[in-house]
């Protein structure tokens, strides 16, 4: 980030949007109206939720509403910083909740970029990457990565992946799309995907973990899939950037030793805060009336309490898929042994226009 940095001081500001035009013209002679495609000719089975259509009305009003508002906030605006938002709060999110719309172009990055510029109006404010403008950053960083690493949505071929031996597990791959892996926080935030589209990037950043480097030992593609078929936000560079870093086989990655734990503390880098589970109690309603003390870890309730929650695990509720901890120590073993063994990386400074996709 620091070198995006840089590199946006050095292009300068970008171009103010272009006004709203005073009309439309006609289509040329010859192109007819082409209706957009039906979500069935997507691929898709199942239609939007009605909260995921709460929660994200599609469409530039809607959009642009959500930005104003957001902007209207300045304290908001000046102190916000990403990693230090709630990953569980879901009604209303921590974060803008504004990427599906810039994804879809609802929203533009521009005019947001200069809307952020005149809520900050000179005074102080959080910095990159962490603000704002920070997020933005992120998003160029990922199509600049993407336009110039050869291979970019593959470990193969590609010059910034390093090369690991990821298992074939079509079982857990299932389990852990369905919200069926036996830790709550972990299923909370993938049947939060598939109800709402939507993910807070550390909830992201856990299910990405937990499936790869953490403890299922599944390639990074697999999971890559699934979110870019679920997420409203789903950018072909953005997507692929963050589960590159997030599965550790990246130059952008976190150290691939240092892993979530799947029943995270409320201190932890996953900023859960939220003891009493109600993030857990809405995604996972199997769990509702389990006692708060067991709710991140029901295996570890005595059976006479999860009877009475009714939820007894292995029964209405799955049990942990892993042992996290042997897990994950014999990942990190893996993962350090392919690394040793691995020839070296070509340079990627050649990378260009000779990117396949």
């Amino acid at each position: 980030m620091p070198g995006m940095v840089s590199l946006a001081k050095a292009l300068g500001e970008p171009k103010e949007p272009l006004p709203v035009p005073s009309k439309v013209p006609p289509l040329p002679k010859g192109v007819g109206n082409y209706p957009a495609p039906t979500l069935k000719a997507m691929g898709y089975k199942e239609s939007p939720t009605e909260a995921a259509s709460k929660a994200f009305p599609g469409g530039e009003t809607a959009g642009l509403a959500r930005m104003a508002a957001r902007l209207k906030d300045a304290a908001y605006i000046r102190s916000f910083e990403k990693p230090k938002t709630r990953s569980t709060a879901f009604d209303p999110p921590s974060t803008t909740a504004l990427s599906p719309y810039l994804k879809f172009g609802c929203v533009s990055a521009r005019r947001f970029y200069h809307g952020l510029r005149q809520a900050i109006g000179g005074q102080k404010h959080s910095q990159p990457p962490g603000s704002l403008k920070g997020q933005l950053f992120f998003r160029e960083m990922a199509y600049l990565q993407g336009l110039t690493i050869p291979n970019f949505d593959k470990q193969s071929g590609n010059p910034a992946c390093k090369q690991i031996p990821w298992s074939k597990e079509p079982k857990l791959l299932k389990a852990w799309e369905e919200g069926r892996t036996g830790f709550p926080f972990i299923d909370a935030a993938m049947r939060q995907l598939k109800e709402l589209g939507w993910l807070h990037h550390l909830a992201r950043h856990a299910v990405a973990c937990f499936l790869t480097r953490g403890d299922l030992w599944v390639s990074w593609e697999e999971g890559r899939d699934v979110f870019d078929r679920l997420l409203l936000d789903s950018d072909w560079a953005i997507n692929n950037m963050n589960w590159l870093a997030l599965a550790g086989v990246a130059s952008w990655s976190p150290p691939f030793f240092r892993v979530y734990h799947p029943v995270p503390k409320m201190d932890s880098a996953l900023n859960v805060q939220d003891p009493e589970g109600k993030y857990i109690r809405q995604y996972v309603p199997e769990l509702r009336k389990m006692p708060s003390k067991y709710i991140y870890a029901p295996w570890t309730a005595p059976i006479e309490v999860q009877k009475e929650a009714k939820c007894v695990v292995g029964k209405d509720y799955p049990k942990p898929l892993v042992d996290h901890e042997h897990a994950s120590k014999a990942n990190i073993a893996r993962f350090k042994k392919a690394l040793s063994s691995a020839p070296k990386a070509p340079s990627t400074s050649a990378a260009g226009s000779s990117r396949k996709r």
